[in-house]
């Protein structure tokens, strides 16, 4: 999973009334949702929620991580530019409300560079009042991307990148399939914030199943410290039905942590961050919510999580848990 864990999917060809349909947006009456055709399941982070989302990528290129299961509906593709310039319009016509847009799907930076430079331009062009665009993107599209690129996308608009992440123990990376290491990952970040842009990387507690559960937790925290991210989301494993791991789990070869050792793997991992930003676990998969501004929250998010775990703090249920 190269991304921050979705809000909401899209598992239909195409939004009648919008992208916020199945989920009703916050502002509803504010503006006309954009009619553009989408391709199966439609996914964007949490804090993209009032943000305008053009498909520009099919899925997922690397689509191989035995976790996910956000884009086994379809193979990786790119949106022709046509169809983009059309997606553009549409929203000009009807949509001058929301000034930010996030790039769908699972790594819009797989984009050929001179190709994702003229979407960039055609945002600008069309869509003058539009303040920020974000996107997905990988350790592998980041490393691809010399420093003086990713600037150049920097200063065409691309101002936010999401990161997965997942683990910062090779073991557990390798053993899930994904397609770049921890050194990878912590080098596509950085350059990334050195180019300029704001960088989100997300976590997942649990992804190293019981045996290896305070290894991954500990050198997932000392990896964020390395990235130094402006931002870091930690959010816990939910096994989905159909992708290899959940078939893992169904042998028996993998063990899912229970709430009391996803707590503690919390606690290892905010032991050994450190880094200036925010730091959430808010995720509506996680037991207990927190979200700290570091390093001035770093005391009492431990001293929290320490009371959940002392059975102080009620922790969220599990039917009320979700991706």
């Amino acid at each position: 999973m190269n991304h921050e864990a979705p809000a909401w999917r899209l598992p239909r060809s195409r939004a009648p009334g919008g992208r916020h349909q199945p989920a009703a947006p916050p502002s509803p009456d504010l503006f006309r949702q954009p009619a553009m055709e989408y391709l199966g399941t439609v996914i964007r982070p949490p804090s993209e929620a009032d943000s305008i989302l053009v498909q520009a990528v099919y899925g997922c290129p690397h689509n191989a991580c035995s976790f996910c299961g956000a884009y086994r509906d379809k193979p990786f593709g790119m949106k022709s530019e046509a169809a983009l310039l059309a997606d553009l319009d549409e929203i000009a016509a009807g949509d001058r409300h929301r000034r930010r847009i996030f790039l769908c799907d699972g790594d819009a930076l797989a984009l050929p560079f001179d190709r994702l430079l003229r979407l960039l331009a055609a945002i600008r062009e069309k869509l003058p009042w539009i303040t920020r665009v974000g996107s997905y993107a990988s350790g592998a599209s980041l490393g691809r991307r010399s420093d003086a690129a990713l600037a150049e996308l920097r200063r065409a608009g691309l101002a936010k990148v999401y990161l997965g992440l997942e683990s910062g123990d090779d073991a557990t990376l390798a053993a899930m399939g994904k397609a770049t290491d921890v050194a990878g990952i912590v080098a596509g970040g950085r350059r990334a914030r050195q180019a300029g842009m704001t960088v989100s990387v997300s976590v997942l507690l649990g992804l190293a199943g019981i045996d290896r559960s305070a290894v991954h937790a500990r050198l997932t925290g000392e990896a964020i410290t390395a990235m130094a991210p402006d931002q870091a989301a930690a959010l816990s494993l939910m096994l989905i039905p159909g992708t290899p791991l959940d078939v893992l789990a169904g042998q028996g070869r993998f063990v899912l942590p229970d709430a009391a050792l996803l707590l503690r793997e919390l606690h290892t991992l905010l032991t050994h961050t450190d880094f200036r930003g925010l730091f959430f676990a808010n995720h509506a998969s996680n037991y207990l919510p927190l979200r700290l501004r570091l390093p001035r929250d770093k005391a009492a998010g431990l001293a929290r999580i320490e009371a959940a775990l002392a059975g102080d703090i009620p922790l969220r249920p599990e039917a009320a848990r979700r991706l």
